[in-house]
């Protein structure tokens, strides 16, 4: 385990990275890079690239503290005060209930244009306890491969949609120049913030311990695992921009916000390049958001279950703080079961405020603590930042700050 083998194709080491990235762009996140699109033509493209980057340096600040330390991030946070464990604790329990039922719809919504004789409800509910069998063994190799068909299956959709459209790449080379439309702070915030994922970018060191990378000595596939899944993920999502661009812009065309907006362009597609096409895209639409599903059933159950074990007071390394754990097993059964009713019933809106404002401050948590651990002897010091990642790190940090304190302020004023 200590050393990687030199005759391992360097390919068949990626793994986590896709994960991670594939469980970050679900349906919202598309919806908002199609509405950028579909709002300011390429001129946010520059934004796209930028919410790469930024995810870049936190994966890999997350990966870099497990491979460098032997310790999950939770424990990189417990050492910064029980203050962490007093954010942790209320944000995991109150997000999972409510991204269930939205994970849950997401991938409902799809299936139900391919298949309407099951209304939206039945096919996310079918959905989750898909998800929920898929990772209850806590077996990485198995969830990593479907990870990676999912991945396969968005991004060949998404890149035909594209390539169906006829992109001036002229044009779109000049989104590359960074600018901000007038009334787009918030889309461009959006936009670059949106791209590839939130909690489940903390998870990304669980999933490589998952995958046996467990020293130092792994450093370097981590980096390339990392740099290739944000690659991957920047090729999605400006395919995204330019359908955006070029079949909603260009036309005037508007979708919805939410999920129902890629069903919207699902039906621009068909009308426009016949009933394949529409259905393609469809089922490269269910493939995004099932992707994120099981990314969060199992990813954030690893999270929850070494919280647990803290709180209990077991030791690290127990195996009750791992996959396959009774906690494990009980936050899956936590983003499944209870969520049924709110998507059956509704979401009451203390609820989606709360879930609200506790997510928007996830992240600048997660930069701000990275900085922080990364900056001190936690860490040794060869593999402390340098200049460039604290640069970058201290820029992610301000950029969702501004984010989550937009956020705060839409959930306060919608009270």
């Amino acid at each position: 385990m200590d050393t990687v083998p030199t005759t391992t194709p360097k390919w068949s080491l990626v793994g986590p990275g896709i994960v991670v990235a594939a469980t970050g762009v679900g349906a919202a996140d598309l919806v908002a890079t199609l509405v950028a699109g579909s709002s300011y033509g390429y001129a946010l493209l520059w934004a796209v690239v930028l919410g790469c980057v930024m995810k870049v340096v936190l994966v890999e600040g997350a990966g870099r503290y497990s491979l460098a330390t032997g310790r999950t991030i939770y424990e990189g946070w417990t050492s910064l005060g029980p203050w962490t464990t007093w954010y942790f604790g209320p944000y995991i329990v109150v997000w999972g209930f409510v991204y269930g039922a939205a994970a849950m719809a997401g991938t409902g919504l799809p299936l139900n244009a391919l298949l309407p004789w099951l209304p939206v409800e039945a096919w996310g509910i079918l959905s989750g306890l898909l998800g929920l069998a898929l990772v209850w063994s806590g077996r990485y190799g198995i969830f990593e491969k479907v990870c990676a068909a999912l991945v396969g299956i968005m991004f060949v959709a998404m890149v035909m949609a594209a390539a169906l459209t006829v992109p001036n790449l002229a044009e779109v080379l000049t989104g590359l120049a960074p600018m901000v439309p007038e009334g787009g702070l918030i889309t461009t915030l959006a936009v670059a913030g949106g791209v590839g994922g939130t909690i489940t970018l903390a998870a990304y060191g669980y999933w490589v311990r998952e995958k046996g990378w467990t020293t130092a000595s792994h450093m370097r596939v981590m980096r390339l695992d990392n740099g290739v899944a944000y690659l991957v993920t920047g090729l999605f999502v400006t395919a995204t921009l330019i359908v955006g661009a070029e079949l909603l812009y260009s036309a005037g065309i508007a979708v919805e916000a939410g999920g129902a907006g890629l069903l919207d362009l699902g039906g621009v597609l068909e009308d426009r390049y016949g009933p394949t096409a529409g259905t393609i895209f469809l089922v490269g639409f269910w493939a995004a958001a099932m992707s994120s599903l099981i990314g969060v059933w199992n990813g954030v159950s690893l999270m929850f279950a070494d919280f647990a074990g803290h709180v209990r007071k077991l030791p690290e390394g127990d195996p009750e703080r791992g996959s396959g754990s009774k906690a494990y097993r009980a936050y899956i059964l936590w983003l499944t079961l209870p969520p049924i009713a709110l998507i059956l019933v509704g979401e009451p809106i203390w609820l989606i405020l709360a879930y609200g404002v506790l997510g928007a401050f996830f992240m600048p948590f997660l930069a701000v603590t990275l900085l922080w651990i990364l900056n001190s002897d936690r860490v040794a010091g060869e593999w402390r930042n340098k200049l460039a990642s604290n640069v970058l790190m201290a820029l992610t940090a301000l950029v969702f700050v501004a984010f989550a304190a937009n956020e705060l302020y839409d959930a306060v004023a919608g009270l």
